[in-house]
């Protein structure tokens, strides 16, 4: 099932406290990242982000994005700050 437009604005709107953001539509979903950097996507209508280990307190569910994908966390979080922290977090990891 492909990711619907409505639900890429409510991901963006709460990545709004996240400076460097963009996107992109990949087959029907859509890959996320921070200063060109992929941390995360869109995957049916799931905002999800790549597994890390400062991210393992946070208690996160795991999720595939796509069979045969790693597995990633889902972000259940509707606070803007904590994804901010979130995302700072996860993009240190991938340094």
């Amino acid at each position: 099932m492909a990711s619907d437009n409505d639900f890429l604005l409510y991901v963006l709107d709460l990545l709004r406290e996240v400076s460097g953001i963009t996107y992109r539509k990949m087959m029907g979903e859509y890959v996320i990242y921070k200063d060109g950097k992929v941390f995360g996507g869109i995957y049916d209508n799931r905002f999800l982000v790549k597994k890390t280990k400062s991210l393992s307190g946070y208690g996160f569910s795991e999720a595939l994005p796509y069979p045969g994908g790693s597995l990633m966390y889902a972000v259940d979080s509707e606070d803007p700050d904590e994804i901010k922290e979130v995302v700072e977090k996860l993009i240190s990891d991938l340094k």
